[in-house]
């Protein structure tokens, strides 16, 4: 059951990220960039969840998985400091 959720949410996040793709393409606005590429990030990192739990349990990705999520988050801040008024 766990393995099904750790699945829903990458492809979630895979949704909204290629959802937000979409309205930069169609907007140009600076933000919706940032904010894509905050969620292709974490889309990356739910990625990285299901295989280390599902596919490798027995190699620990933690690193990697801590990493991508940092970074995509920091995408994000970095993207709202940088547009803000």
């Amino acid at each position: 059951m766990a393995e099904l959720v750790y699945l829903l949410c990458a492809l979630t996040s895979a949704f909204c990220a290629g959802l937000l793709v979409h309205n930069y393409r169609r907007t140009r606005l600076r933000l919706a960039l940032w904010m894509s590429a905050c969620f292709v990030g974490l889309a990356l990192n739910n990625l990285l969840l299901c295989v280390d739990l599902i596919v490798v349990p027995n190699v620990d990705l933690r690193l990697w998985r801590n990493t991508t999520g940092i970074a995509a988050l920091l995408t994000l801040v970095i993207g709202l400091i940088w547009e803000s008024p």
